[in-house]
């Protein structure tokens, strides 16, 4: 059974900047502690990636799936969803929401429905699902705020 789990977190950058961090797919392993391996597979014809290749390493999650990309024009929405089924994953479904704010911050919430193929506890998965989307915003802010200013 999937679960839907929402968690937003303040970055002290332009909404452009968050997007480029999160539309640089080849570039999270440099900061996202959990992916090891990136490949983009398919572009769209304006250079933003289609469907993306991930290998992670999680400690209690080690997976490797492909998910495609769709983007709102503005970059305000980044949504994506499970090509097909992976080892631990039966399907998932994800956004990133960016609003700009008056002080030039942007509020990033991330939105994930996950549906695992190995069996959780209700409790444990909750708790493992915080962590992972506490530790992905954690790793996005502190990439983006650690980028010198364009």
């Amino acid at each position: 059974m999937a679960d839907t789990s929402t968690q937003s977190i303040q970055v002290h950058a332009p909404l452009a900047r968050v997007a480029a961090v999160i539309c640089d797919f080849p570039r999270y392993p440099e900061w996202a502690e959990s992916i090891k391996k990136v490949q983009v597979l398919e572009e769209y014809e304006d250079g933003y990636a289609a469907q993306v290749r991930f290998q992670i390493d999680a400690t209690v999650l080690v997976d490797e799936y492909t998910l495609e990309y769709a983007y709102a024009d503005d970059l305000s929405r980044i949504e994506w969803r499970l090509v097909e089924p992976s080892k631990t994953q039966r399907s998932q479904d994800g956004s990133y929401d960016l609003v700009e704010n008056a002080d030039g911050s942007t509020t990033v919430t991330y939105t994930l429905v996950v549906d695992l193929a190995i069996g959780m506890l209700g409790m444990f998965r909750r708790k493992a699902e915080k962590m992972i989307m506490d530790m992905a915003l954690k790793e996005l802010k502190r990439r983006v705020e650690s980028l010198p200013a364009a």
